[in-house]
């Protein structure tokens, strides 16, 4: 008997390799519930065009599952300013393809989301953070989505000292339901694992593969399903807990919730969830 998973590593190879073939964007909306005109508002802080993407496996379920209204926010366009313009073209159509809104904070995205500018650019974060204001004010967000404070890239970081500085100008009674996102660097202390079906998967797939001149580089599209499998991995022992009954699915994105009350972040007692494709959504995250 040769050796039992040869084919097994070979045929993953295979299929990725068929799919660098697959056409980019240009897809039909995926099938999406009417919103209905109550529907609360969800605020997704993109640092860069796909990244909204690239975490999306919550925002997709809360749109799809419990018809609520997702919004993007693109915070930059990117750092290249020849590209600006054609990557928020290509985040158009990704939003679109997952029935989901989009919110420019101006022409060109937010420049230097950073945590040097914040400290050397006092003036220019403080009208960077008027616009994020801005936008929670007129949103009215129920959850909002943002990057974790050591998400690696500076961008990353920035978005989310962006979005925290904007919610302290509403003062201590301002509260709602935080999501934090990781992707470059994993969070430490996750609170959360939601399960995606492959269905579901390939939407999100699809959806990174509408930034064209980003994939067509570097097909990071045809990764994500392998990462979403290592989240399993990393979620059954961090959120399930340590030498718990691994989980069987094969899909899951790792995220942290907290309520932002007081001015800042609160415990909300919501640690150690696993919310599978037929679990409860809805109780984790209904809004009043």
């Amino acid at each position: 008997m040769g050796q039992p998973y040869r084919s097994y590593v070979n045929g993953i190879a295979r299929l990725m390799e068929e799919a660098r073939t697959a056409p980019l964007g240009d897809l039909p909306p995926a099938p999406a519930p009417a919103l209905p005109s109550d529907a609360p508002r969800v605020l997704v802080f993109s640092p860069h065009p796909d990244d909204e993407s690239i975490i999306g496996a919550l925002p997709l379920r809360l749109r799809r599952e419990l018809k609520y209204d997702v919004q993007v926010v693109a915070v930059t366009q990117g750092s290249r300013a020849d590209r600006q313009t054609a990557r928020f073209e290509e985040m158009t159509g990704a939003c679109q393809f997952l029935s989901w809104g989009l919110i420019q904070t101006s022409p060109t995205g937010l420049l230097n989301i950073n945590p040097k500018s914040r400290e050397a650019n006092p003036a220019e974060w403080a009208a960077a953070v008027r616009v994020i204001a801005k936008i929670i004010t007129e949103q009215q967000p129920s959850i909002i989505f943002l990057p974790h404070d050591q998400d690696w890239n500076s961008t990353h970081i920035g978005t989310h000292l962006l979005v925290t500085d904007a919610l302290k100008t509403y003062g201590p009674g301002y509260r709602c339901m935080l999501v934090e996102t990781e992707f470059w660097r994993a969070m430490s202390a996750p609170n959360l694992m939601v399960q995606s079906t492959p269905d579901e998967v390939a939407d999100l797939v699809a959806a990174i593969s509408f930034h064209k001149g980003e994939v067509a580089r570097n097909p990071y599209h045809l990764t994500l399903p392998g990462w979403m499998s290592d989240n399993v991995r990393r979620g059954g022992e961090i959120v399930g807990g340590q030498g718990g009954t691994a989980p069987t699915f094969p899909y899951a994105t790792l995220y942290r919730i907290r309520d932002w009350a007081k001015g800042g972040f609160v415990e909300a007692g919501r640690a150690g969830r696993i919310i599978t494709t037929d679990g409860d959504l809805a109780g984790t995250f209904k809004v009043s």
